[in-house]
């Protein structure tokens, strides 16, 4: 065993047994013992046992942790302490900046256990309330975050949006061309990113090649006769093909659609023809209604356009209002007026649905019942003030354990709607979690199942469901299903919207907002929307005021 090796194997342990706070005065002698270590200008390996003692910063009791990794390769004491730590609290200690003190805070206080909820509780400012942590702190942490996600290769369609235009600026300048056009699952609007992709037009495509080669950071070069892929210095896999103006919208519905969907397509081609004025031609000349580039997934999307029954899909401007925001009152950054105004005079929109978090999420400042009647005075005044803009009074109650909402049923009855949403013991099986949804759906004063699996994209995939039978329950309980827009939730998949929708579910794409600029990630769930194809006429915040204000009256009527 290297030095290298056992100075980081005394620096973990040194760090669990922070985390677990032991001893101080024997922490700090292994984490010296690691520093020491990993400075020797000889290896401890070729030194005689009985003599690691008398090295500098060692001694006895470090002496024989060496011997024994020595002897067994491992550390009882060091496994002890991994066994009784999260793994997601060990990942955090990779993380840049952030130590064990600081970590020891996330765990206890503020209940988080991964990386995942980690960047969420930031994207959610509930750090910047913790003791020893501030707004700069905690921007910090989300960056190492963001740094440690790209390191595996995989990335969140939004990080990637201003990537697409920095890419396009420099692939213009790199080889002249005439144009770029991003293509593959960036235009498909895939949640999750593994490659980039362009077509550049009319280009000098060897002289784009050379200039490639010679950019600082480039590796895993590959070229063809008409391609080139590379991964850049964040570890982003890109690929650019080249085009002419006749080859263009071929190319381009070559490169989108998965392989399956563009063999299928191909198949219903005249053969040996590449040479189409648009992607509508090529459809056309397949006998295909036009297949948007989000659905080109090889579902059933082929024999919906041979029948003419493709769905028109939703666009953001159809929708009329955002339901499932936060405000000052609970995690929220600002007050239920500012987000009023806002989605009033900016957005343009029609309602703003509340939904602070409930009395559960202590975590989150949650409403107390004396706190959501004192809430509810202030939306009266403001809706008197702001009319004809309609803030309704909801709420993210808690789905309990047991399936039961944290609230009694005189308070939920005071709500305009109610989303419930589960936080908490997310570690339950399939079949209890399923009964869990269940019994909460078979609640009457639910309006919307929030964010149903609990997933955090590339970090945490949410408890498993039998999905089927959720989204049978909302049909028979006539409950909405949330697509939760956060671009780190995307949840409800879109791989489960057409059931839902052939199940005569509504969905609602909610942005789940803890601020302004948050309602903006509601395009992220159109995006997600349009891949399930959902329509305006089946998104429950594409109703205008009259109409969900009809449908949240008739739902209570039902009582």
């Amino acid at each position: 065993m290297e030095n290298k090796e056992i100075s980081r194997t005394l620096k973990l342990l040194a760090q669990l047994m922070e985390l677990h706070e032991e001893n101080p005065f024997k922490i700090k002698s292994v984490a010296n013992a690691s520093f020491k270590v990993d400075k020797l200008p000889f290896k401890l390996k070729d030194k005689a046992h009985d003599e690691l003692d008398k090295i500098d910063g060692i001694g006895k009791s470090i002496a024989t942790k060496v011997i024994e990794l020595f002897n067994t390769g491992g550390l009882k004491e060091l496994n002890d302490l991994v066994a009784i730590t999260p793994i997601g609290i060990l990942d955090m200690l990779s993380i840049k900046g952030l130590g064990p003190k600081k970590i020891i805070i996330i765990w206890k206080s503020l209940g988080i256990e991964n990386v995942g909820e980690l960047y969420y509780a930031c994207n959610e400012n509930r750090l910047i309330e913790a003791k020893g942590f501030g707004l700069k702190t905690q921007e910090e942490i989300k960056k190492a975050i963001e740094f440690k996600m790209a390191s595996n290769g995989r990335f969140l369609y939004a990080r990637l949006e201003p990537i697409v235009t920095q890419y396009q600026d420099l692939l213009i300048k790199l080889s002249n061309a005439t144009k770029i056009l991003v293509t593959g699952e960036f235009r498909r609007k895939c949640e999750i990113i593994d490659e980039l992709s362009f077509i550049i037009v009319n280009a000098d495509f060897k002289l784009f090649t050379d200039k490639i080669q010679q950019i600082e950071g480039i590796s895993n070069l590959e070229i063809t006769d008409n391609s080139i892929r590379f991964k850049d210095e964040n570890s982003l896999s890109i690929k650019c093909f080249e085009a002419d103006e006749t080859t263009l919208a071929y190319r381009l519905f070559e490169t989108t659609g998965v392989n399956a969907h563009i063999e299928k397509v191909k198949a219903l081609l005249p053969a040996n023809q590449n040479q189409y004025a648009t992607e509508t031609a090529i459809y056309e000349a397949a006998g295909l209604s036009y297949i948007e580039p989000e659905l080109r997934e090889d579902f059933n999307e082929i024999s919906l356009a041979q029948n003419k029954q493709l769905p028109s899909l939703i666009t953001y401007a159809d929708l009329k209002g955002t339901l499932h925001n936060h405000s000052t009152w609970s995690d929220g950054v600002h007050s239920i007026e500012e987000m009023a105004v806002y989605c009033r005079d900016t957005l343009k929109l029609e309602y703003l649905g509340l939904c602070d978090h409930s009395k559960t999420a202590v975590y989150a400042n949650g409403l107390s019942i004396e706190r959501v009647l004192q809430q509810h005075e202030e939306i009266e005044k403001l809706n008197q003030k702001l009319a004809p803009f309609k803030i309704f009074k909801g709420i993210e109650s808690d789905i309990l354990s047991d399936g039961s909402l944290d609230y009694p049923d005189e308070i939920l009855a005071k709500f305009d709607f109610v989303v419930a949403s589960v936080h908490s013991n997310l570690k339950m099986d399939e079949e209890k979690a399923t009964q869990r949804l269940i019994k909460a759906i078979e609640n009457p004063y639910i309006t919307i199942l929030g964010h149903p699996t609990g997933r955090l994209l590339l970090s945490r995939s949410g408890y498993p469901l039998d999905y089927k039978k959720i989204i049978d329950a909302c049909a028979a309980n006539q409950v909405v299903i949330e697509i939760n827009a956060n671009p780190l939730r995307l949840d409800l998949d879109w791989r489960w919207h057409q059931y839902a929708l052939e199940k005569g579910v509504l969905l609602a794409i909610n942005p789940d907002a803890h601020r302004n600029e948050g309602f903006y990630d509601m395009n992220y769930g159109v995006y997600v929307a349009r891949k399930g194809g959902l329509t305006k006429e089946k998104c429950l915040n594409a109703f205008d005021l009259a109409s969900i204000n009809t449908y949240f009256k008739n739902k209570k009527q039902t009582l």
